[in-house]
């Protein structure tokens, strides 16, 4: 599968929904209390734990479902080494997710849908020396997908851990915001200021609502692409924080064809060319090439193919492997030159990354003291 065959296969199990579904409206109830300000800090900082979900249902995934929850096992397995790793499953395949995950990783009984934890879990801010937990009204991405489970999940999860919970007053997902933890988020405006998820709300509009909620004070956005991906595509796989004032841009392959996901990185190269940081900062910007296509160990034209999908974890820094060794190689230098201090870790993540999604899209860090 690919960024656009996976909506065939939701379309072909009758998971696609046109507009508002069943499982609710895209526009989320006013909230009833001024946003959490506070901090949204950097994914580099200090983690509590790490949350993943168990992939669920053999109607997304057909065929590839028992390849795809092999790679959700070794991803964890291989963060669990390095700080606390929470899966969450359906209570009838806890036990078989316990099984593939190993002692090291605690499957706790919660009803998910798909792995796509980094969107459908709250995204967290330090407000007063604790932590709160922003609830982003998950949507199937605007109604694309139902969201039985996912939907309700982030309250749940944050009752359960008896953690503050905030109800943003727009919808978006964990994947669709990268913050500097110093102010600065990043956005691409096609996953969000979308008529799928906040519909009659102005770019103006959401930009104060973010600077409300998550405690930020600068907004740079990128046009990003509508409608061929089920994300609308999200920041994460188009430019990452590494460090504040440094970014890594993903970038096509040399020679490949001019296309609708390479032109939106030519956009955000010319955007982050003239932006400035809330310190008021220019932006170091490094490109972080993409593999050969005709050299990657995964299926289909459309692979996705980025190493910017990473996730930066406690001592380590966990990025897709897609067996063009020279283009591994070369990404892990790269992360290696910015997190010296940690440990760069390649995971082979085909059948993840064939479902349109990456390392990053399939965990989220929790801030805090760790706990192991």
């Amino acid at each position: 599968m690919s960024r656009r065959s996976v909506f065939s296969v939701l379309a072909g199990a009758g998971l696609l929904a046109a507009g508002a579904s069943a499982c609710g409206s895209a526009e989320p109830p006013a909230p009833e209390q001024a946003g959490p300000g506070g901090r949204f800090g950097a994914e580099w900082e200090s983690h509590a734990r790490t949350y993943m979900a168990w992939p669920a249902q053999e109607a997304v995934w057909g065929p590839y479902l028992g390849d795809v929850r092999a790679d959700i096992a070794g991803l964890a397995r291989a963060i669990a080494e390095y700080e606390q790793v929470v899966m969450l499953a359906r209570d009838d395949q806890r036990d078989a997710a316990q099984r593939a995950c190993g002692n090291g990783v605690e499957v706790i009984p919660l009803a998910v849908d798909d792995l796509w934890a980094r969107d459908t879990i709250p995204v967290f801010v330090e407000q007063a020396g604790k932590v709160v937990g922003v609830d982003l009204n998950f949507s199937g991405w605007g109604n694309k997908q139902p969201h039985d489970n996912d939907g309700p999940l982030g309250q749940k999860l944050l009752s359960r851990y008896q953690i503050p919970r905030y109800q943003a007053p727009f919808v978006s997902e964990g994947g669709a915001l990268e913050t500097d933890g110093q102010g600065t988020l990043l956005v691409t405006e096609s996953s969000i200021v979308n008529d799928n998820r906040n519909p009659g709300k102005s770019r103006d509009q959401l930009e104060a609502e973010l600077k409300q909620t998550l405690g930020i004070e600068k907004v740079i956005w990128f046009a990003g692409v509508r409608g061929e991906d089920i994300t609308d595509a999200h920041i994460d796989c188009l430019v990452r924080y590494v460090a504040p004032g440094i970014v890594l841009l993903d970038t096509a392959f040399p020679g490949s064809p001019a296309d609708s996901w390479s032109r939106s990185g030519d956009q955000a190269r010319q955007v982050l060319a003239q932006a400035t940081d809330a310190r008021g900062r220019k932006l170091e910007v490094i490109d972080l090439p993409q593999p050969d296509p005709d050299r990657i160990t995964g299926e289909g034209d459309e692979f996705v193919s980025s190493y910017a999908n990473f996730y930066i974890a406690n001592g380590a820094v966990f990025l897709p492997e897609f067996g063009d060794r020279r283009a591994d190689d070369r990404a892990q230098g790269i992360l290696r030159d910015h997190f010296p201090g940690r440990d760069v870790v390649p995971v082979p993540i085909d059948d993840i990354a064939a479902g349109g999604g990456g390392i990053h899209c399939a965990t989220h860090d929790q801030p805090g003291t760790p706990i192991r």
